[in-house]
């Protein structure tokens, strides 16, 4: 393991991305869990909008001139494969990207913006993936692995580098895990470096493939994933990057989709930065209470913010019932005037503003005189809508949902 990994090699790929990678800022953020030390390293304003441009590059400067002439192949359907393709831009090797050809448009047009060639295949990232590999062999491509290489691993370790520099007294560092290329080198870097610092790794609820591993004491392949941090949905961790994780990384923790969104609408608005699905897991761990953060400085990594524009809307949707800033209450009237009026009123004076309502009269078998009035509504926070149930129940109103 040592001769695959040690700190030369880290340093040596900080060295080759020096004209290349951005030094990203880490800020504090002090909203984020009001009286603890939080801090964010934005990787998600990294060249190409996430840390994998890191890794790629520097595999692609360690390749002969034999292999740099016969191109290179990658399959990926996000950050890795605009990493690979600025990397081989910059080094003037021609790169194939497989992709699902269900792969949004905005990340294919991204990926050939930087001059691969795109493989669109039919079916879903494994059938992707086996594409590669046959266009490895027929062609002699070099396949560059998203995150079980040693220079993929040594790249994403430059930004610990980069952070013991920025914040030297930091206490814990919290890093999304897919399939661990990430928190490989980032782990390794920093307990280097300071044995004192913890590392923890974070997973998806629904795709928790590291977590299993190592809990399990071996690697596991899950049946499937499913989550909004696709960045993160990886189903067979690596095998060197769980021998590792298992070393180095001192917990991993998951959080739910709902958590993620959550976080994302808070970096949105407290931060004004925009992060995709993976690069917000750091941050929903520490926001619901997944992390200590009370030991000290910690630094929540940002991995990435190419967030699909698409899904935006319905992940702010979600991040604001997370977070109790929206709200939906069914409410049983008797149908005579006033009632609506008297609905809106307690709410008024509760400070919620209603943003829309549905008033639909009851089913067959109910009160010839009932009606059922539904109220969408916004809202400071949980307390604040645990008021609002409370006034209406005060009014006489009754709350089915």
């Amino acid at each position: 393991m040592e001769q695959l990994m040690n700190l030369d090699r880290v340093y040596r790929a900080s060295y080759a991305l020096r004209d290349v990678a951005l030094k990203t800022d880490v800020l504090l953020a002090p909203k984020i869990c009001p009286g603890a030390q939080i801090y964010l390293k934005t990787e998600n304003l990294q060249v190409t909008g996430s840390f994998k441009v890191r890794g790629a590059y520097f595999k692609m400067s360690q390749l002969s001139e034999k292999e740099k002439q016969r191109g290179v192949i990658a399959c990926s359907a996000g950050n890795h494969a605009q990493g690979v393709a600025l990397a081989a831009q910059r080094n003037g090797i021609h790169a194939v990207i497989c992709l699902p050809d269900s792969a949004p448009i905005a990340k294919v047009e991204a990926t050939r913006s930087y001059g691969a060639e795109i493989c669109l295949v039919e079916g879903v990232y494994d059938d992707a993936y086996q594409k590669a590999l046959q266009l490895r062999d027929e062609h002699g491509y070099t396949f560059i692995h998203p995150f079980d290489d040693p220079d993929v691993i040594a790249g994403q370790g430059t930004i610990a580098l980069e952070l013991a520099d920025q914040l030297p007294d930091m206490n814990t560092v919290v890093v999304p895990v897919g399939g661990g290329g990430l928190i490989s080198g980032m782990a390794y870097t920093l307990k280097s470096l300071n044995p004192n610092i913890r590392v923890i790794g974070v997973q998806s609820a629904g795709a928790p493939s590291m977590l299993r591993s190592i809990e399990d004491h071996a690697i596991e392949t899950l049946d499937t994933v499913k989550t909004i941090a696709d960045g993160i949905a990886v189903k067979r961790p690596g095998d060197l990057t769980y021998d590792l994780v298992s070393r180095y990384v001192d917990e991993i923790v998951t959080v739910t989709d709902d958590e993620i969104a959550a976080a994302i609408l808070t970096l949105m608005e407290q931060q004004k930065l925009v992060t995709e699905g993976a690069g917000a897991v750091s941050v929903a761990a520490a926001m619901f209470g997944k992390v200590d953060v009370s030991r000290g400085k910690t630094v929540c990594l940002l991995s990435g913010g190419n967030i699909d524009v698409t899904i935006l809307s319905r992940v702010i949707g979600r991040g604001l019932l997370m977070s109790g800033r929206s709200c939906q209450l069914t409410i049983e009237l008797v149908d005579k005037p006033g009632q609506l009026q008297t609905v809106s009123r307690v709410i008024a004076e509760q400070g919620g503003n209603v943003t829309r309502v549905h008033h639909e009269h009851t089913n067959e078998g109910s009160d010839v005189n009932g009606c059922y009035l539904t109220v969408q509504m916004e809202t400071r926070n949980h307390a604040h809508i645990a008021s609002i149930r409370q006034a209406l129940q005060d009014a006489g109103l009754v709350i089915i949902d």
